[in-house]
């Protein structure tokens, strides 16, 4: 003992030790307890019946005994040891020392290897004489009765958390002798997800509650209720509506808080009205709403927006500028928009000069125009070629007929409208002498120039010989080819990156090829002469004499729709470049406005008091111009069809082509002049909207 002391054993040296002291102590006290096991022996293999085992617990004394480590062991733990040995005799000397162990001074470890030689004594298949068929029965009923069921293991479960679930699980009383499976408690692991859910439930619903209540002097508490599992009663909602007016408010300058940019990107959201009441708030607000890029931003959200929609669907012919001006660093986007307005004002009012274009010799019966040149074709066989700022003529293709000089017109101003008077006429010197040279082409039409379109990089003229020509506009324009097929005069074309598409008074429209001028295909179906057609994407609109305006298809070449007039032909048409909108006008003095998804009258635009000869639909603007037999043009809101200026007796005869850009309309007449409403003449800032 001295030695074990000192240096004390490790487990495995001490087991023999521990066993010796065991057995002494077992044999010292076996002479002790041999008159009462003896007597216990015989009550329980002499008794026919089956005892109980409240008798047998009390028969053999077992009590309750401490461990040294680990406190109070039950009662429940003694009879499954009980279970394990092989005799009575053993089983009774195991549970009384194991029962007096604590007093004895015996150890956990002392114990244990004891029930271990009991354990080896059984596997060595021994069977002790003196038991009996009670020892069996004891047995039989505390291992039936006292195995532990296998709990499921709980995840992230510690040994002291699973010792502590043992000891609140409540004690399972014995039953009586009638092997009875018993009614196990619930098990204290279960539900571990659902208590994290509510758990995390109801943080979040503390947290709303405290962000709700921070200022409960100006809120009203909301009301929750108890269901944390299935979230139902939490009230996340916006309480401002329920704060006390009566408070003061906190009101803070933005202008300080935010930085420049982000002071400036806000404003950009306002219009340009709110823009300019801005300025006038403070130095930082100032400063800021007259910086360039948001003017930028106002003035592109305002006058792009139809540009855009344009740019989208099929590329539309531009005639004229689009009034946007150019993008260039340090540009003074605030004046265009002042600029913009102030020409808007002008076309309400009606206020726009008249400049005259004299040169041709007979009839003008078409025209185009951009922000840098005016084209026009004239009966006289020849094209003129206008600088749009100077108003001169620089060039004339094709042979003239042999006729006298024009002679030089004046306007008939009606005295009884001051806004059919144009504010000044101007007629340019140069348009009145004959000073520029002829250019004669290889190719040249040998009839009336009845109508031309031209962008970019070509232009197609038709003719009353019957022909077509295609120029190249970046070669000085030179002839390319000419198109030969309709047996009778082409009245109008038109064209878009891949075709080209002509009408003639011989009741057919023909559809070319742009690249190479073959015929791909004919569209036949009109009574009359087509005066008039129109290209988007894959249709084709077309007016005709007969009355009806028709929608072809252009890959099949079937008509899709029919517009009728009221009871006379039509002699022009308009498609919208996002090919909704159709408008057609002729004999009976009326625009008709159609829609072309459904084929349904929009409405009817009145005011000409004769045959409506041309239509331009200005998208980008949202207008409408016209020309008529009756000597006006007129001008047309897209939206709403009411007419916004009308221009009457500024020419001597019929209007036979208008068409208008953001600034001015370019009309022909049969006086042989074409004539200029400039709305921008002498408009301080005007060139900035050039582009």
């Amino acid at each position: 003992m001295e030695d074990s002391e000192t240096n004390p054993p490790t487990s495995r040296d001490r087991r023999p030790s521990i066993l010796r002291r065991f057995r002494d102590r077992i044999t010292s006290s076996q002479s002790r307890d041999e008159n009462r096991h003896n007597s216990a022996a015989l009550s329980w293999n002499g008794n026919s019946s089956t005892p109980s085992v409240e008798a047998a617990l009390e028969d053999l004394d077992i009590t309750e005994y401490a461990d040294t480590t680990n406190g109070q062991k039950s009662q429940r733990s003694v009879l499954s040891s009980l279970s394990t040995s092989n005799t009575f005799c053993e089983q009774r000397y195991d549970l009384e020392h194991v029962s007096s162990g604590r007093s004895r001074g015996f150890s956990r470890l002392d114990i244990g290897h004891a029930q271990l030689q009991t354990d080896e004594r059984r596997r060595d298949g021994s069977r002790s004489p003196q038991q009996s068929c009670a020892s069996y029965w004891l047995r039989r009923t505390t291992s039936l009765r006292f195995r532990r069921r296998r709990r499921p293991s709980a995840p992230n479960m510690s040994l002291m958390q699973a010792e502590s679930a043992n000891a609140s699980h409540p004690e399972i009383k014995i039953p009586e002798v009638n092997l009875e499976y018993p009614s196990y408690a619930p098990n204290p692991t279960g539900g571990a997800a659902a208590r994290a859910a509510a758990a995390a439930q109801n943080e979040m619903l503390e947290t709303a509650r405290s962000s709700i209540l921070r200022d409960s002097s100006r809120l009203v508490e909301p009301k929750f209720n108890n269901d944390s599992e299935s979230g139902i009663g939490i009230d996340l909602r916006d309480r401002f509506d329920e704060m006390d007016t009566s408070l003061p408010l906190t009101r803070t300058d933005p202008g300080v808080v935010l930085p420049e940019e982000l002071l400036a990107h806000v404003m950009s959201y306002l219009d340009a009205a709110s823009l300019m009441r801005a300025e006038s708030v403070s130095h930082r607000w100032h400063n800021t709403a007259i910086s360039y890029h948001v003017w930028k931003y106002i003035f592109w959200q305002e006058y792009n927006l139809s540009y855009q929609l344009s740019a989208e669907g099929a590329p539309l012919l531009q005639v004229g500028g689009l009034g946007l001006g150019k993008n260039r660093p340090n540009q003074e986007w605030k004046q265009m928009w002042k600029v913009r307005k102030m020409l808007e004002a002008r076309w309400i009012n009606a206020q726009a000069a008249a400049i005259y274009l004299e040169g041709h010799k007979d009839s003008v019966y078409c025209v185009q125009f951009d922000e840098n040149k005016i084209l026009t074709g004239s009966r006289d066989r020849t094209i003129r070629v206008w600088d749009a700022r100077t108003y001169e003529c620089i060039k004339v293709l094709g042979v003239p007929k042999n006729s006298s000089p024009p002679r030089v017109h004046e306007p008939r101003p009606n005295p009884t409208n001051r806004k059919n008077h144009p504010t000044v006429s101007i007629v340019p010197a140069r348009t009145i002498v004959e000073l520029t040279p002829t250019f004669t082409p290889s190719l040249y039409h040998d009839g009336s120039i009845l109508c031309l379109q031209f962008d970019q990089e070509i232009m197609v003229t038709g003719s009353s010989d019957h022909t077509c020509i295609v120029w190249d506009m970046k070669d000085d324009y030179k002839a390319i080819r000419r198109l030969r097929h309709h047996s009778a005069g082409v009245l109008d074309v038109c064209f878009d990156d891949k075709h080209i598409v002509s009408c003639s008074k011989d009741t057919t429209i023909c559809l070319w090829d742009r690249q190479t001028g073959d015929l791909r295909r004919t569209f036949a179906g009109h009574r009359g002469p087509v005066n008039a057609v129109q290209l988007r994407g894959n249709l084709i609109v077309s007016a005709s004499g007969d009355g009806i305006a028709k929608l072809w298809n252009l890959v099949s070449g079937l008509c899709i729709k029919e517009f009728p007039s009221r009871d006379r032909g039509m002699a022009c048409v308009e498609f919208s470049p996002d090919s909704r909108t159709i408008l057609a006008g002729g004999n009976d003095m009326v625009i008709y406005h159609f829609d072309a998804n459904s084929g349904e009258l929009v409405r009817e635009l009145k005011g000409h008091k004769g045959l409506v000869r041309s239509l331009h639909l200005d998208s980008a603007n949202g207008r409408v111009i016209s020309g008529s037999y009756d000597t006006s043009v007129k001008a047309y809101d897209l939206k709403t069809g009411d007419m916004i200026c009308d221009f009457e007796g500024w020419t001597t005869s019929w209007m036979l082509s208008a068409k208008a850009d953001y600034r001015r309309i370019c009309a022909t007449s049969q006086d042989s002049r074409a004539i200029i409403m400039d709305f921008g003449h002498q408009l301080p800032g005007i060139e900035l909207l050039e582009g």
